[in-house]
């Protein structure tokens, strides 16, 4: 399993962030080195992406939608835990980009997105949250997470999960 920290900008010594290697960590998990490979067809521009935001707290939903909003991303919705997430996907919804905390009441970040890989969604999670221990992170990215970033998010941080999607 390769899972590969990015340093902050600013001091360089304590990990900001965390990317899963899809074809190391998807064999380890039991997913194939293609699950979700060429799932999701690239956009023209961030405009047309849905995304959807996952935490609990108020102040963070509203940052990370003005922050969606700044970097032209114009139809995202916001809810308080996995649950709600989870049953968004039943109700038919579906979105190109989830930002989801890993600590929530009801169903976590990890239940949460254990249950959405495991209905078939295979578009980017990426787990947003304040914990930024090795083996907090490890849970986050084995439940399926495609990165991990501390939050707050920033507008260069948004702007690269953006091109990410839409390459």
């Amino acid at each position: 399993m390769v899972i590969a920290p990015i340093y902050c900008d600013r001091c360089g010594h304590s990990p900001y962030s965390w990317r899963r290697d899809a074809n190391t960590i998807g064999d380890f998990a039991g997913q194939g080195k293609n699950k979700g490979k060429d799932v999701m067809k690239p956009k023209n521009s961030s405009t047309q992406l849905r995304a959807l935001v996952v935490d609990d707290d108020r102040v963070i939903q509203k940052t990370h939608e003005g922050l969606l909003k700044k970097v032209g991303v114009k139809n995202h919705t916001a809810v308080e835990n996995g649950k709600k997430a989870v049953d968004l996907h039943c109700n038919g919804e579906r979105f190109d980009l989830i930002l989801i905390d890993k600590d929530m009441p009801v169903m976590n970040g990890i239940e949460a997105t254990k249950k959405l890989r495991s209905m078939g969604i295979c578009n980017r999670i990426v787990g947003v949250s304040s914990l930024c221990d090795t083996e907090n992170i490890q849970q986050f990215l084995l439940a399926g997470i495609d990165e991990y970033y501390k939050k707050p998010l920033t507008v260069k941080t948004l702007k690269a999960i953006l091109d990410n999607i839409e390459s």
